[in-house]
């Protein structure tokens, strides 16, 4: 069965951390007429190499990757402008003859890709401080309460003890006149010049995944980690709230430069935080509607995944 790049969707390869996502999308680039674009919110900066999980040089030679290392630590992006990034890198490799391979574990990414983003206005100081102001008279029952009568349908869905999200739903409503359910519910689609074929693999027993992220994690430490969080720490112009220094791994080495837990406190607490991360993209994974699923320990996987993609270019 030939490849058809023409006819073929975008493939988006996705799956929790250490199952193996990197490793089979270098496969099929060296099979396929097939571009990588990045799809991982910590690999996107720069000087963040080893506890990203980010593929060595020669790797990224035979295999280049789109949209990673391009962003300094001190900076933060937006699943907003992932969107339009990956848009526009997948009308390049189009155009280049190939098939955009998007890959990565940020499932939010995925899903702004795959359902576009609301159309909701910017955050405003001003208005911010009126509600948070309405809070420390009344208490955040009183602001849930306000938006039950502007948009019950997120009051609804939101507790009245989340401050963050109850300020930004009424927020909206006071910028926009409009509440933040309707704006959803309008929110544009994805590129319509692309399809998207998402596929997943995962090892069918967690014992396995929960295994790989434990020696992930200590190849890492092993290969420099704190090395490399101690050079970020020293730069001086970096804190422990930004995105980057959030980041699975670099937030516990960081807490543990600050003296702020052991060592054995943050291998612990980095493997946990790893575990918890993969959870949730799991749970994402699950109710992800037409996902083609692979078990990521299977000796057939890659065979399987190439049949996919021949049969999607037909």
């Amino acid at each position: 069965m030939a490849f058809n790049v023409d006819s073929c969707p975008a493939i988006c390869l996705m799956g929790p951390t250490a199952s193996g996502k990197t490793g089979l999308a270098i496969e099929l680039v060296q099979r396929l007429p097939l571009e990588i674009i990045n799809v991982d919110s910590a690999q996107i900066y720069r000087e963040m190499d080893i506890g990203t999980g980010k593929p060595d040089a020669e790797t990224l030679r035979i295999a280049p990757h789109r949209l990673i290392s391009f962003l300094d630590p001190s900076q933060t992006y937006s699943a907003a402008r992932f969107r339009s990034d990956a848009i526009q890198e997948m009308a390049s490799i189009r155009e280049a003859g190939k098939v955009p391979l998007l890959v990565g574990g940020t499932m939010l990414y995925f899903k702004a890709l795959r359902d576009g983003l609301s159309d909701l206005p910017q955050a405003s100081a001003e208005v911010r401080s009126v509600i948070t102001e309405i809070a420390a008279r009344h208490g955040w029952s009183e602001v849930h309460a306000r938006l039950s009568e502007v948009d019950p349908v997120a009051a609804k869905r939101i507790h009245p003890n989340d401050p963050q999200r109850l300020q930004r739903a009424l927020e909206v409503f006071m910028l926009s006149g409009r509440s933040m359910s309707e704006l959803q519910v309008n929110s544009l689609d994805v590129a319509e010049s692309e399809n998207l074929l998402f596929v997943s693999i995962q090892p069918s027993e967690r014992s396995v995944l929960h295994s790989k992220i434990e020696k992930r994690f200590r190849q890492m430490l092993t290969d420099g980690l704190v090395e490399e969080v101690s050079r970020l720490y020293a730069r001086g112009d970096l804190h422990a709230g930004l995105p980057s220094m959030r980041s699975v791994g670099y937030r516990q080495v960081w807490q543990y430069l600050n003296d702020e837990i052991s060592f054995d406190a943050m291998v612990e607490r980095g493997t946990m935080a790893t575990r918890q991360l993969a959870k949730r993209q799991v749970t994402w994974l699950r109710s992800w509607e037409e996902l083609n699923d692979f078990d990521s320990e299977h000796p057939k996987t890659l065979s399987g995944v190439l049949k996919l993609l021949e049969t999607a270019s037909i």
